[in-house]
């Protein structure tokens, strides 16, 4: 392209299609003032990131820039981040003792203080989850076991739960309350919930 053919042309010799040339011809480098040729794309920045937490591939870029001296808002800058940010990962995941910054330790750090998923009532309560269970094995239904459990433990809030629970259960919290062999217990047989049909979809 820079000895005058045309960038169709270009694309067709080298083999490329014409969106991959014209980002090859329009971002690969670009001349300053000073006619200096500088490279446009950072190969060390990691594609933009638009999660809540950092990547360990962005720490990875944290450790490596700070290594080289670049101060906090540069490093914001370039990682697409606040300095807020930054300072903070710093600060609160660097090596308590020699201050170092190390991206896979800072990752486990991060990871360890990030909340871990409320435990469900069947799960913190044996004697529920044995009682659920078995009804499950009988080929009891949700709703049953339910009514089920209302009816021989009024007396026991504890033992109480909704059928919209078991099946939380049983397909959205991992399968890890109840056996997954006990999806097979439910009346239909299926491993994924069917959808209730509504009103107008059960009338002939």
């Amino acid at each position: 392209m820079t000895r005058g053919v045309g960038t169709a042309e270009a694309c067709r010799i080298v083999g490329i299609n014409r969106r991959t040339g014209h980002r090859w011809r329009n971002g690969r480098a670009s001349q300053t003032r000073a006619g200096r040729e500088t490279d446009q794309q950072s190969s060390a920045r990691p594609s933009p990131s638009v999660g809540r937490f950092l990547s360990v591939e962005e720490r990875i870029v944290i450790a490596d820039l700070r290594r080289a001296g670049r101060s906090v808002r540069a490093i914001a800058a370039e990682l697409g981040r606040s300095a807020s940010t930054i300072s903070r990962e710093l600060t609160r995941n660097s090596h308590p003792g020699s201050g170092d910054y190390r991206p896979h330790a800072a990752q486990a750090r991060a990871e360890s203080r990030r909340p871990r998923p409320k435990t469900g009532k069947i799960a913190a309560c044996p004697e529920l989850h044995a009682l659920v269970q078995g009804m499950l094995e009988d080929k009891f239904s949700p709703e049953q076991i339910s009514r089920r459990l209302r009816r021989d433990h009024p007396d026991r809030p504890e033992l109480h739960v909704t059928h919209e629970t078991i099946y939380q259960a049983l397909y959205v919290q991992g399968r890890g309350e109840l056996r997954r062999e006990l999806a097979t217990a439910l009346r239909t047989g299926r491993t994924m919930r069917k959808p209730r049909r509504s009103s107008e979809q059960r009338r002939p």
